[in-house]
Order: structure tokens, then C-alpha cells, then sequence
């Protein structure tokens, strides 16, 4: 009697377990580099916040249409004089209770402001869209450089972790050699010290990769606890891509999403001062009424049906309106200056851009034939210092050296994408 109660307890502490446990939870999500910047570009905060800029500038745009359309409005009224009178020369007159329904309909037949607020709305929505590509460009950058920067960390911890094995090994064999009297207590010391220091090196490490995991779950829109596995490499990554398609790719200041943002900001400039010169022309509107007497007065004079039309004609406005005009064309001559501005740094950025990518190519063909170097003497030295013949400063240095040809190495790849990702970014080549 007691086993169903006893089963459905288990039952409910697996499924706690299940649950609470981030490990039994969920698998850790594998991303290739495309497959980060899809993520990304789909849960980003930011491109989230900008997709939904671009529907409030339709609603926008359909607010500014709806304007002009047709307005119907109804309304009911009640009123009691609790029978009041009013005295006229031979007779009274009692005020009854009234009530109306009345429907209205108005309609705007002509106003400048109406005409360019649609067109403002318009190039608004155009701004929207080009924001969000701007942006679509940005979280492609930001989610590539983060995705580089943990690849770069992970490979610095495993060689900094396969060093460090090795020098340990090394020490053993000098503690074995120190107690045959083979080799000097000094070399002994010399390499715990390098081993202290290798320690160290690999806790910096692993604290930073920890640090460049977060960087890149904030960029792709995941939480703090969900665990990531990147299956594209470094050198993978570096081999697969064609620098030299892309420094053959022409620049065009119209297909850069800054330069577009700015041009539609010119535009919405222009008509603005469109918009302050409209507030001199007139406005015409039309309209329609209809009255359903529910409880009449005694004398009614008001006809149930009115039709009219309406014109505001500005006079006189003490030099408002000029004073806005004013500062409307002041404005867009400031734009238009910025545009030019804008343009001019886009074209010297590219130079630099197309500089620094040529520059980091030779940087990582160089640090490709330095490392091959580097390997080298290192095998030697240590072969040697196995043999008792260098000590163990020489194979100090030569590990140091190692070391540093590979950091520079893999510094190289880094370099090297990053101004891959920065030219494709200036070229909208993502």
C-alpha cells in the first residue's frame, strides 16, 4: 500500500533534481561562428529594442496618415432648468428638460503641415530601418570579436597548461638528477620558480576566458548560467576566410549604414524646414453634424443637419514663424555639414582599414615562420638539458621565448580577424 506513495516521492526529488541542477537541466549549447551571430541577432537586447523602433515608426507613419482621414465623433447631453421660466410681455415660458445626440464628421481638406508631417514620418521609418541594419552590423562585429576573444583565451590557457605540465615533468627529472648528484641544487630551484610563475600564468588565464565566455553571453542575449561550447577554431577560422577578396571589395559611401543614417537625416532636416514654412498656408477643413432632439424645448430653432467649412488664416505672429524657419535652415546646414564630415572620415577610415588588414597579414605570415623557430630551439634545448648539456637558464629562456612566439601567434590570428571583421564591417560585407 505504501509503494505508490513511495514511487511518487522519487518521482517529484528526480524531477527537483532535474530542474535545480544546471547540469541535468540542459545540455551546453554549441554555437560555429554563423551560428553565434544568428543567435545573437535574433536575442540581442539591442537588435530586439531596434526591430521594435522600426513598428513604432509604421505606427508612427499611420498615426500621421490617419490625421488627415475622416474623424467621427458622437455626443449626449442632458439638461434640467427645474422649471425655471422665462417672462416675456404677456406671457411665460417654461424651460423643459432637453437632451441631444448629436454625430459629427470632419474632414481635412487642405493643410501644409499635413502634407510634409507624412513625408517626415516616411523618411522616419527609413531612419528606423537603416538603424537597424547599422545595428544588425554592430551586434555582428561586437558577437565576432567576442567569439575571437574566447577562442584566443582558450587557446592561451591550453598552452599555458601543456607548458606548465611540461615543467613539471622536467622538474622531477631535475629533482631525480639533483639527488644523484648529477645536476646542481641551483637548476632545481630555477625551475620551481618557473613553475610558481607558470601557476600563476594559468589563473590569469582561466579567469580571463571565464571573463571573455561572459562578454559573449551578454553579446549572443544568454543568461549568466547557460554553458556554451564553441566548435569553430581559430586557425580554422583564419584559413577559411579570403582577406584578399575582401581588400578587392570596393567602398561606397551609400551602401554604409552611417553615411544612410545621415543622408535621411538631412532629409528629415529639409523637411522640417518644409514643415516651419508650411505654418504660413492656410488650413482648410470640412465638416458634418446631425442632432436627434430626445427631449425637445417648447421652442426649438436648431435644424438637425449642418454642413460647413472651416479656414484658418494666419496673419500675424509678432516673427515666430520666421524665427522658426530660421532656426530649421540653420539646423540642416549644421547636418549637411556633418554629412560631409562623416563622408570624409568613412573615406580615410577605409584607407586604414585596408592598411591595417594588409599590415596584419604580414604581422601573422611573420609570426607563422617565428614560431616554427621558436619550436625548434625549444625541442633542442630541452633534448639537450635532458642530456646535461645546458642548464637550466638556458632552458629558461628557451621556454620563455617559446611562450612568447606562440602568445605572439596566436595574438597574430587575432589581429588578423579583427581587421578582417572591422573592413567587412566599413564595406557591409557581413
Amino acid at each position: 500500500m505504501k509503494k505508490p506513495f513511495l514511487n511518487k516521492q522519487l518521482a517529484f526529488i528526480v524531477t527537483f533534481l532535474v530542474l535545480a541542477l544546471p547540469g541535468f537541466a540542459q545540455e551546453p549549447m554549441q554555437f560555429s561562428l554563423e551560428g553565434a551571430r544568428r543567435h545573437a541577432l535574433e536575442y540581442n537586447k539591442t537588435m530586439i529594442n531596434a526591430g521594435l523602433s522600426t513598428q513604432e515608426a509604421q505606427a508612427r507613419l499611420w498615426e500621421a496618415i490617419a490625421n488627415g482621414l475622416p474623424q467621427v465623433s458622437a455626443t449626449m447631453d442632458y439638461s434640467n432648468f427645474f422649471g425655471s421660466k422665462a417672462s416675456l410681455p404677456g406671457f411665460e415660458i417654461e424651460f423643459n428638460p432637453t437632451s441631444n445626440l448629436g454625430v459629427s464628421v470632419g474632414q481635412l481638406i487642405f493643410s501644409g503641415n499635413y502634407i510634409v508631417g507624412i513625408q517626415m514620418a516616411r523618411l522616419y521609418q527609413e531612419v528606423t530601418q537603416a538603424s537597424l541594419e547599422k545595428t544588425e552590423l554592430d551586434i555582428i562585429q561586437q558577437v565576432s570579436q567576442a567569439y575571437y576573444l574566447v577562442l584566443i583565451s582558450q587557446q592561451s590557457k591550453e598552452l599555458v597548461d601543456g607548458n606548465l605540465a611540461n615543467m613539471r615533468d622536467i622538474l622531477e627529472k631535475t629533482r631525480t638528477m639533483v639527488y644523484a648528484g648529477v645536476a646542481d641544487e641551483l637548476d632545481y630551484d630555477q625551475l620551481a620558480v618557473q613553475v610558481s610563475m607558470l601557476n600563476n600564468t594559468l589563473r590569469s588565464a582561466e579567469r580571463q576566458l571565464e571573463l571573455a565566455y561572459n562578454m559573449l553571453r551578454v553579446q549572443m542575449g544568454l543568461s549568466a548560467e547557460t554553458q556554451i561550447v564553441l566548435t569553430d577554431q581559430l586557425e580554422d577560422i583564419a584559413l577559411g576566410s579570403d582577406f584578399s577578396a575582401t581588400l578587392a571589395r570596393s567602398f561606397s559611401l551609400q551602401n554604409n549604414p552611417d553615411f544612410r543614417l545621415l543622408e535621411l537625416q538631412t532629409g528629415l532636416a529639409e523637411k522640417q524646414v518644409n514643415m516651419e514654412r508650411a505654418a504660413y498656408l492656410p488650413n482648410l477643413t470640412g465638416f458634418y453634424s446631425y442632432t436627434e432632439k430626445l427631449l425637445k424645448p417648447e421652442l426649438d430653432f436648431n435644424p438637425k443637419h449642418v454642413i460647413g467649412l472651416n479656414m484658418n488664416i494666419p496673419i500675424f505672429s509678432s516673427g515666430v514663424r520666421r524665427a522658426k524657419v530660421n532656426q530649421a535652415r540653420i539646423n540642416l546646414e549644421m547636418t549637411q555639414n556633418q554629412q560631409e564630415l562623416v563622408a570624409d572620415q568613412l573615406l580615410i577610415q577605409e584607407r586604414q582599414l585596408r592598411y591595417n588588414l594588409n599590415n596584419a597579414i604580414e604581422q601573422y605570415e611573420s609570426e607563422v615562420a617565428n614560431l616554427e623557430v621558436a619550436r625548434r630551439v625549444n625541442r633542442n634545448i630541452s633534448n639537450k638539458y635532458g642530456q646535461g648539456m645546458v642548464s637550466s637558464l638556458d632552458l629558461i629562456t628557451a621556454n620563455s621565448n617559446y611562450l612568447q612566439a606562440e602568445g605572439s601567434y596566436i595574438n597574430s590570428i587575432f589581429q588578423l580577424l579583427e581587421a578582417s571583421t572591422a573592413l567587412n564591417k566599413l564595406l557591409n560585407n557581413f
